[in-house]
């Protein structure tokens, strides 16, 4: 963890995303980031799958998080908040280590603070909103940098972006965005074919991108 806390003190907003987040507007919002360990796997983060009866955001994967209540004092009250919410995560078996850039995500105007935290007593969680959470897993920081799990993922307007396809789960926009910055400057990083680029299901994609976006030529992109 050392290599990457000491990278996140000099993190901006560039290195996650090109989209500039606004000076005003936007809704605030968080996602907690949790790393965790298991005897068996070893280092992991806990992602869930959105239900795929939402209206926005359906059955993609995803940090816990979403936007702030007036009464949460800041993005970790929050990210916190939503992930004892979503998949029921004591509060008190994380530890908070730092919070990343703010970013911008264009398709529903929020301004996502993602925080960083370690998970020292992990326990079971699960979706306690079903309508709203399909999933719980701990996806193996070892699978997600294995060079046969990695990819770029290409919609249909010619955004492409960083994905990662694993135990069944494919991992894409903001979320696969982060992770990739995150495992890059950790060192955790293995060389992947960036060439392998797919096309992403329409029922999969959302109107646009949000982080980690990358651009195949001049005109994929408008």
């Amino acid at each position: 963890m050392t290599p990457l806390l000491t990278r996140l003190g000099t993190a901006r907003r560039e290195d996650f995303s090109q989209l500039r987040t606004p000076d005003e507007g936007g809704r605030e919002s968080a996602v907690l980031v949790l790393l965790g360990e298991q005897t068996d796997a070893g280092p992991d983060v806990l992602i869930l799958q959105r239900a795929a009866t939402l209206r926005n955001h359906a059955g993609q994967p995803a940090f816990p998080g979403g936007a702030a209540d007036p009464e949460d004092t800041d993005a970790a009250a929050t990210a916190l908040r939503e992930a004892n919410e979503e998949v029921d995560l004591d509060p008190a078996s994380v530890t908070l280590l730092t919070e990343l850039p703010k970013l911008w995500i264009p398709v529903s105007d929020f301004v996502v603070t993602p925080v960083l935290a370690w998970w020292h007593t992990p326990h079971p969680v699960h979706p306690r909103q079903p309508a709203e959470v399909a999933h719980v897993v701990r996806l193996p920081i070892a699978e997600l940098v294995d060079p046969a799990n990695r990819m770029q993922v290409r919609l249909t307007n010619g955004w492409i972006g960083p994905a990662f396809s694993v135990r069944g789960m494919l991992v894409w926009g903001f979320t696969a965005g982060v992770l990739a910055a995150l495992l890059d400057m950790g060192g955790w990083s293995r060389p992947w074919p960036h060439r392998r680029v797919l096309d992403l299901p329409p029922v999969a994609a959302s109107p646009a991108p949000s982080a980690g976006t990358e651009e195949a030529d001049e005109s994929a992109v408008r």
